[in-house]
């Protein structure tokens, strides 16, 4: 895949959800209408599972059960050395999946809005033009990738069965 296809975003909805909603997070571990994500992998302690509205095809959000805010100081020294043991075994497994000429690893949010840290792990396609990598590839002003159901589904069980 040379470019990603993309679809438009409604970008003010969803800054809307993110301040004023319930923690995205927590309302997909609860099982809250409207916040049912795919998931692909779950220990004790961390969850991971598809973007409901990926910037690239396969972007998995890898995220603490708990609901910590600092990205840093949010966790014991132990404790961020785990998350970032699920980061990377998540990613591994993306770059199985995916074959991407690189995975971007990220942490977004702030305490204004998606405030649960989280981890963005993002597979850029080979062939990507190079304008339109990076924060490019990442920003949903941009709009969100335009993946069939189908599709996201194929990943997520390549993506569930590489991480069992």
């Amino acid at each position: 895949m040379s470019s990603v296809g993309r679809k438009l975003f409604d970008l003010e909805a969803y800054e809307a959800r993110a301040r004023l909603g319930p923690c995205f997070v927590c309302a997909f571990l609860k099982g809250e209408p409207g916040y049912e994500h795919e998931l692909v992998y779950e220990d004790a302690d961390h969850v991971a599972f598809l973007d409901r509205w990926p910037t690239l095809p396969g972007k998995v959000l890898v995220a603490p059960r708990e609901h910590v805010e600092d990205v840093v100081s949010g966790f014991s020294d132990d404790g961020y050395l785990r998350m970032m043991q699920a980061v990377r075994r998540v990613a591994l497994a993306v770059e199985e999946v995916l074959a991407p000429e690189r995975v971007y690893l990220l942490s977004l949010g702030s305490r204004q809005g998606n405030p649960h840290v989280h981890w963005h792990v993002a597979a850029l396609p080979p062939g990507t033009p190079y304008e339109q990598q990076q924060f490019h590839a990442l920003m949903t002003e941009h709009g969100v990738a335009d993946v069939a159901p189908a599709e996201t589904a194929r990943i997520a069980a390549k993506l569930r069965r590489r991480l069992a």
